[in-house]
C-alpha cells in the first residue's frame, strides 16, 4: 500500500518520497475545481505513459500509450464526467501535453464507481513540476521516484491518502 501524509511524504515499500499535492490541501469533501486532494483509501487504476518519451518502463501495470486525442473529461454536466475520452476539444484535461507532467499518469480511482457529478475528477499520480509546486488536486512525484515505485507496485495495491499522519 502507498501511504501519503500531509507533510508531503509518500511511503511505499518502507521508503519515503517527497511529493506535491493539492494547492488547497486535503479534504474528505472534494468538489470539482477546489484544488484539494481527496482523503481516503482508493484503488489504483490504469497507467498511461507517453511511450514516445518513456521507453522500456518496467512495471506490473498494463501500459496504455497516451495519444494526442486522449483527454479526461472534467465537465460535471457531461454524461462522461470523470472518464477518459478521445476528442480534440479544448474543454477537457488533455493527457498529451508539451510539458512532462503527464508523461506518466497512474489513475487514482476516486469518484469512479459510481461517478458523482461535481465530486472531483482526474485525480492522478503524475510527474511533478519544479520545486514540488502544488497541484490542482493530484499527487505528483519526481519522475525517477515515480518510475522506481512503478517497478514494484501492483495493480491490486491501494493508496491511503491522509492528513492526520
Amino acid at each position: 500500500m502507498i501511504i501519503v501524509n500531509k507533510k508531503g511524504i509518500l511511503i511505499y515499500n518502507n521508503k519515503s518520497y517527497k511529493f506535491s499535492y493539492g494547492k488547497n490541501g486535503f479534504t474528505k469533501n472534494k468538489i470539482e475545481g477546489d484544488k484539494k486532494t481527496p482523503k481516503g483509501i482508493f484503488l489504483l487504476g490504469k497507467l498511461f505513459v507517453r511511450t514516445d518519451k518513456i521507453k522500456n518502463l518496467k512495471t506490473n501495470f498494463i501500459i496504455n500509450s497516451i495519444t494526442k486525442t486522449m483527454t479526461w473529461l472534467d465537465d460535471p454536466n457531461n454524461k462522461n464526467y470523470n472518464t477518459l475520452i478521445n476528442t480534440n476539444s479544448n474543454q477537457t484535461e488533455k493527457l498529451y501535453r508539451n510539458d512532462n507532467l503527464y508523461d506518466l499518469i497512474l489513475v487514482i480511482e476516486y469518484n469512479s464507481n459510481p461517478v458523482v457529478p461535481y465530486k472531483g475528477s482526474a485525480i492522478f499520480i503524475h510527474i511533478m513540476e519544479k520545486n514540488y509546486k502544488p497541484t490542482k488536486g493530484c499527487l505528483a512525484l519526481k519522475k525517477e521516484d515515480f518510475i522506481e515505485i512503478l517497478s514494484t507496485l501492483n495493480p491490486n495495491d491501494k493508496i491511503k491518502i491522509l492528513n492526520e499522519i
